[in-house]
């Protein structure tokens, strides 16, 4: 029988009830490199103990084979709450191999399965959603939020206010207070990279 033991003063504690699933689009699922996105996922882990499941799609067939899987066939869905996606895009649309799909497709791809999630884009997409917009999204979806950045890139990522933000909700499940307390703490960050929230 294994013994649960506390973790020692290097190991972080991981909260066996809280996980991060981050997809990231890349030019192709075969290329076997770190990306950046898995490093500063590992740097999550190891600084605040919050666990992330890390996958790969080239094309919309592979996004949509990734979502399925983890709705139907990962039996710790229920514990992902927040979806972090990393692809470019337009404000109301990603880009997958040069193909822009818009958030209405998506929404129509993923009808009635995300119900109770939250979806956060890195910068490296922005996203600049009108209410009706974001609206119809989150009613077909049935996801509670989508987060992301109304500034792109430029040289600047979102890496690591995404890690602090994930930490925050981590910490207490209200996602007006995590944005709330993310602003108070790194409100030039928000403001710069211009954090919005649509729920």
């Amino acid at each position: 029988m294994l013994e649960k033991r506390p973790p020692t003063s290097e190991e972080p504690f991981i909260d066996p009830d809280y996980f991060i699933y981050c997809l990231e689009a890349v030019h192709d699922i075969e290329t076997e490199e770190v990306t950046e996105a898995q490093k500063n996922l590992q740097q999550l882990t190891l600084q605040y103990g919050v666990a992330s499941i890390y996958k790969t799609c080239d094309t919309i067939e592979g996004l949509e084979a990734s979502l399925n899987a983890l709705v139907l066939d990962d039996h710790y869905f229920k514990d992902y709450e927040i979806i972090y996606l990393i692809m470019t895009g337009e404000a109301n649309s990603i880009c997958l191999n040069g193909y822009y799909y818009s958030l209405q497709e998506i929404a129509e791809i993923f009808e009635g399965r995300l119900k109770g999630k939250y979806l956060h884009f890195s910068n490296s997409k922005v996203l600049d959603l009108d209410e009706e917009e974001a609206q119809y999204f989150l009613d077909i979806t049935g996801a509670k939020g989508v987060s992301g950045y109304g500034h792109e890139f430029n040289g600047i990522t979102s890496t690591n206010l995404d890690i602090v933000f994930f930490n925050l909700f981590k910490e207490d499940e209200n996602m007006l207070d995590v944005v709330e307390e993310l602003h108070q703490r790194h409100y030039k960050a928000c403001k710069l990279l211009d954090f919005r929230l649509y729920y």
